[in-house]
């Protein structure tokens, strides 16, 4: 399938075919390929690509007041693997992809590491056939909605340490983590901590490490500390 069938989901149209075509070129089909159109893969695209999704990010979250802390962790949830292998997904990228055979028959059009980089590497192509403004424009339209979706939930903001602050101004102390379960083999192990306020037991989480259970706790007592603070809202504005 051409590369260009890509151009419409992208909503941008190069004016040098040949960058998106490299863009899309994994470097399995350089191997097995021979001729000029098969003369470069798309790794130093996708270096470049790096490069300007963290700019854009940056950008567009430098204008909204966070601080630098809170603008780090949302860029970084932004630029995941897990987050471009998804955008990659949503504009059809794994059938246009220039894979070699083992590739292609290990799934390599699925692929996360494959899709995102191939992503990176479009981004990268964007920016020098059009400049900063098309790149940018192309990413706002595949990431504004998620963005501001981030933003919203605050999921992207330290969980223990909001937890921590809301204890103090609702309950005058501090929260405290227990280990509950330790589970698995040695090189396995899961674990299931349990955060308490005030002696009662307010969320729990389970991962792969102590601090991922107890960010996942934290993260759980946060929601249920909220809805009781909304459902008090509620009835005190009920009985006004």
């Amino acid at each position: 399938m051409s590369p260009e069938r890509i151009e419409p989901d992208l909503s941008y149209s190069f004016k040098d075919k040949s960058l998106l075509r490299q863009a899309l070129t994994h470097r399995s089909y350089i191997g097995e390929s021979r001729g000029a159109q098969a003369a470069a893969h798309n790794e130093r695209l996708e270096f470049l690509g790096d490069a300007v999704l963290n700019l854009v990010f940056s950008d567009y979250l430098f204008q909204t007041g966070f601080n630098e802390a809170e603008m780090s962790r949302i860029r970084s949830l932004m630029v995941r693997g897990s987050e471009l292998a998804k955008a990659a997904e949503g504009i059809s990228m794994g059938r246009v992809l220039l894979l070699g055979k083992g590739e292609l028959t290990s799934g390599g059009r699925m692929k996360q590491s494959i899709l995102a980089g191939a992503f990176e590497a479009i981004i990268g192509a964007i920016y020098l056939d059009g400049g900063y403004p098309a790149a940018r424009q192309t990413l706002m339209a595949i990431f504004g909605e998620r963005l501001k979706s981030v933003i919203e939930s605050g999921h992207f903001r330290d969980a223990k340490t909001e937890l921590q602050e809301l204890c103090q101004k609702l309950f005058g102390g501090l929260p405290s983590y227990r280990l509950l379960k330790e589970e698995g083999r040695e090189h396995e192990k899961f674990f299931t901590s349990g955060v308490f306020i005030t002696k009662k037991l307010y969320g729990r989480g389970k991962g792969r490490t102590k601090k991922e259970a107890e960010t996942l706790a934290a993260r759980e007592a946060l929601d249920i500390l909220k809805t009781e603070r909304r459902q008090e809202e509620g009835k005190t504005q009920a009985e006004e």
